[in-house]
């Protein structure tokens, strides 16, 4: 089996594709993309229940270095709710996000993984290399600024 450095290796690279100018608004949108493709590239194999469970735990073992994760719901039948942690973002109570988004996704990814035996990983790994902002979100670049870096 993987370990939790591969998994950690993956999201690293993702975030390190992400704009680093992003709003802490932004960055949230970001990190929910993510968390629901993974969700949702496991919802079939695993089911309802398995992945409420799953999701759970993570969230529980997040909230504990990271309280503001604590805002994040899951529920069996509607999947990730962000709407308390979205609200706790606007109202300037952020500290923690990026760090404990990159906690939940490698967390999430490494569970996942050793749940079943690594078989859904390389594709974990696909779909969450291909989550981005669309453009509309993305920070716009001033005027005669290089964007070749």
């Amino acid at each position: 089996m993987l370990d939790e450095s591969r998994h950690a290796t993956c999201v690293d690279a993702w975030l390190d594709r992400a704009d680093r100018n992003l709003s802490t608004e932004a960055f949230l949108q970001l990190f929910e993309a993510a968390l629901t493709v993974l969700w949702k590239q496991t919802l079939t194999t695993l089911g309802e229940v398995t992945l409420s469970a799953i999701a759970g735990r993570v969230l529980h073992n997040a909230s504990e270095q990271f309280p503001l994760f604590s805002s994040l719901k899951v529920e069996r039948q509607r999947g990730l709710q962000f709407e308390e942690l979205r609200a706790q973002v606007r109202a300037g109570r952020d500290s923690g996000l990026r760090e404990g988004s990159r906690f939940v996704l490698v967390e999430f990814l490494t569970v996942l993984g050793n749940l079943t035996a690594e078989i859904l990983t390389p594709e974990l790994h696909a779909e969450l290399s291909k989550v981005a902002l669309p453009e509309a979100v993305r920070p716009r670049v001033a005027a005669g600024e290089d964007t070749t870096s």
